[in-house]
């Protein structure tokens, strides 16, 4: 069933608001898209789940938040909620898979794969996105789909949140000033100040928080949260999150960047490739049952991604374009090591540097360096 259909989605939506137990009538697993417009059918699922004592009954999926104050049951132990994003470059055969995230917890000390990706493909990569529907397309196909997707996030998806409306124009301002500070931390007078600079409208911090608030509603801003291990030194961490958005391509499109310009700016191109690597470690990570957060401290010191699973094991990770910031990379993760007390959290099962370039190696000093377009969970 779905919700928002242009030819069906008023009359199921009638149904579902006037008998959500009938909405429910039909094969198994039964999917409902969208569900979130009519918030009751998830109390009618619960019912059903109850009632019926079996699993795998419904596929609820949604874009959006959903207003929890409508829902009378949490669904604990009857539904349980998957957050998905798009397709990692293992998901999309872009990788090769050679390297193992769950086999680097699980002990690996030498690992070895190749890829024929390089920085050119990469490029394309992130300016293509992870939809499945891009998968093997041209970029020009591939770009119009994501601008067309952006384009209908600031058009319409705001516009659909129901707490309030929202101006289209600064939506796509604070978009574009988001985009980039991909893989920056979130500094919220940065932001202003590039909206005033470049943008048509001004906006105060109370806007500006309003508006993040709805990005995060709808799945489009992801930051990742700042690691706070316990330390050998003095230094103190930073708590600032970091911008990621739902996919580099997104980022890549309100900037109005495609595979040829980025290259010319490997600046840029580092940043977004940063979000990429963010984007697939997440996917990777959950599967495993973890979270990915970030670390930096006062000392200067930092690493672009720990991945943290639930059993309290570990592993860093720094991000580097190209072979030549390699050895820099591989420098601050052994500081880091070094510097958390490993008494109460282990040793790092893993220390890797994730690359554009096209092959995976162990280093001497144990740091693993491991393309993207060779890594999986």
């Amino acid at each position: 069933m779905f919700l928002l259909d242009p030819e069906t989605g008023a009359e199921n939506r009638l149904l579902a608001e006037t008998s959500p137990a009938l909405a429910l009538k039909g094969d198994n697993p039964r999917l409902i898209d969208e569900w979130q417009v009519v918030p009751s059918l998830w109390d009618a699922v619960r019912g059903s789940v109850d009632a019926r004592g079996e699993t795998g009954l419904y596929l609820l999926t949604r874009s959006t938040s959903v207003d929890r104050d409508k829902m009378q049951h949490s669904g604990a132990g009857r539904i349980s909620t998957i957050k998905m994003g798009t397709m990692s470059l293992y998901e999309s055969g872009d990788s090769t898979g050679e390297v193992s995230l769950s086999d680097l917890f699980d002990g690996a000390k030498e690992i070895y794969g190749h890829t024929d990706k390089g920085v050119e493909d990469v490029a394309y990569l992130v300016v293509r996105g992870g939809w499945p529907k891009s998968i093997g397309k041209s970029e020009d196909a591939a770009f119009r789909a994501v601008r067309a997707y952006c384009k209908r996030i600031v058009e319409s998806d705001i516009a659909e949140l129901e707490d309030k409306r929202r101006d289209p124009d600064r939506a796509k301002e604070i978009l574009q000033s988001l985009s980039k500070a991909v893989s920056e931390p979130l500094v919220k007078r940065n932001i202003i100040k590039d909206i005033e600079a470049h943008g048509k409208t001004t906006v105060t911090e109370k806007t500006l928080d309003d508006y993040l608030k709805a990005f995060r509603r709808m799945y489009l801003l992801d930051e990742v949260h700042a690691w706070n291990p316990n330390l050998r030194s003095k230094a103190s961490t930073r708590t600032t999150d970091i911008v990621h958005l739902c996919d580099p391509a997104v980022a890549a499109s309100f900037m109005g960047a495609s595979s040829k310009s980025l290259l010319s700016d490997l600046g840029t191109l580092g940043l977004l490739f940063e979000s990429m690597v963010v984007r697939d470690l997440r996917a990777y990570t959950q599967r495993m049952g973890g979270e990915i957060y970030h670390y930096r401290d006062s000392d200067g010191l930092e690493a672009d991604a720990v991945v943290h699973l639930n059993d309290g094991r570990w592993g860093v990770v720094e991000v580097r374009l190209g072979s030549n910031r390699v050895d820099e990379g591989a420098d601050s993760l052994l500081k880091l090591s070094e510097k958390v007390d490993t008494k109460g959290m282990g040793k790092p099962s893993f220390l890797a540097v994730v690359t554009a370039t096209k092959t995976a190696f162990t280093r001497p000093d144990g740091v693993h360096v491991i393309p993207l377009a060779c890594l999986r969970d």
